[in-house]
């Protein structure tokens, strides 16, 4: 039904295009042409991207004779409906059909010719829809040579954005080992230099020390990459993340079985560091993390309670971004003052 009505929808905007087109023409309405094919193009529910003037009548030009064929479709369609009805309508009030009785091997043959012709007339809707797609890519799309330029433009850029966002990280690696546990760990030593002079007392605090900087290198270490991501899986390691979180975390994942390592890492340090932003500057107080599986996507949403505002192009977030976009996936923050934040990334998976 839906396509019937797009391609109904379609035969009467291609015979207002045929009326209008003369006058799109003029360069004063350039823009409405634009406009037009625009709103052609998401009602076929095609992505073309930006296009030219030129391209936008020459679409318009070449749909109307395909809209045309789409109005005549629907008309037989229309036309056939009609006359089933006037049959069934007459033969139950027992009156004849031009002249003709509706006996039972009359109703036969006029119902299996009937649903052999509404067959060809769905078929024939299909095929408009489908030639008015694939016209629309064709005309407004971009050309091949240029849509492998923006390509290549596009996978030089995420790679530049990886290698920016795995230096950022090494360098946050390196600064908490300078900053937390180097410094611990120096501490850790003065006291068992003092401890020597027999305070047992000192023993106790340099075993404590001991313990905290082992807690620190444990976090390091599962910051760098966690091991029970690979033993355990997704599901597993989040939970761990919940658990070492200040703020209490509900976590959701439904993966129907374990997706490639590379998107399991992508998850994992996105839900990390939106749990961390979330726990250090949004104030919140519950923290939702969502994991499910949406045709070839898998689809991580967290969502916290707090403040909201935040920047999207910031540190953090733009590292995030660039992670998720170098496995050709779609990285959105929603983040309005008073809340709540959404950070939600879709990773192919298939």
């Amino acid at each position: 039904m839906r396509v019937v009505l797009s391609v109904t929808l379609g035969a009467l905007s291609a015979l207002a295009e045929l009326i209008a087109l003369p006058f799109l023409a003029h360069p004063r309405l350039a823009e409405h042409a634009s406009r037009v094919a625009r709103l052609e193009t998401r009602r076929l529910g095609v992505r073309v991207g930006d296009f030219s003037r030129g391209q936008a009548l020459r679409y318009l030009a070449l749909r109307v004779p395909v809209g045309v064929l789409g109005g005549l479709v629907v008309a037989l369609l229309v036309i056939g409906a009609v006359t089933a009805l006037l049959i069934a309508w007459r033969w139950a009030r027992g009156e004849s059909f031009d002249g003709m009785y509706m006996t039972p091997p009359i109703l036969v043959y006029l119902t299996v010719v009937g649903v052999v012709l509404l067959f060809m007339d769905l078929t024939g809707i299909v095929g408009v829809q489908a030639l008015e797609r694939r016209l629309a890519l064709r005309t407004l799309g971009p050309h091949s040579t240029e849509a492998l330029e923006r390509r290549i433009a596009e996978l030089a850029q995420t790679r530049a954005g990886v290698l920016a966002a795995v230096d950022a990280e090494r360098r946050r690696i390196e600064r908490d080992l300078h900053d937390g546990l180097q410094q611990r760990l120096v501490a850790l030593a003065m006291v068992i230099g003092r401890a020597k002079r027999g305070r047992v007392e000192l023993l106790d605090q340099a075993h404590e020390e001991a313990q905290q900087a082992l807690a620190e290198l444990r976090e390091v270490a599962w910051r760098a990459y966690p091991s029970g991501l690979d033993s355990l899986g997704l599901g597993e390691a989040l939970a761990a993340v919940a658990e070492r979180s200040a703020v209490p975390v509900k976590v959701s994942c439904e993966l129907p079985s374990r997706p490639p390592r590379e998107v399991e890492t992508a998850a994992y340090f996105l839900v990390c560091e939106a749990v961390t932003n979330a726990a250090k500057h949004a104030e919140a107080g519950l923290i939702t993390v969502e994991v499910a599986v949406d045709g070839t996507m898998v689809v991580v949403s967290v969502r916290d309670d707090g403040r909201g505002g935040a920047d999207p192009s910031g540190g953090g977030l733009s590292g995030l971004a660039r992670r998720v976009a170098a496995l050709d996936g779609v990285f959105a923050v929603s983040s309005p003052s008073g809340g709540p934040t959404v950070v939600r990334a879709e990773l192919p998976c298939g």
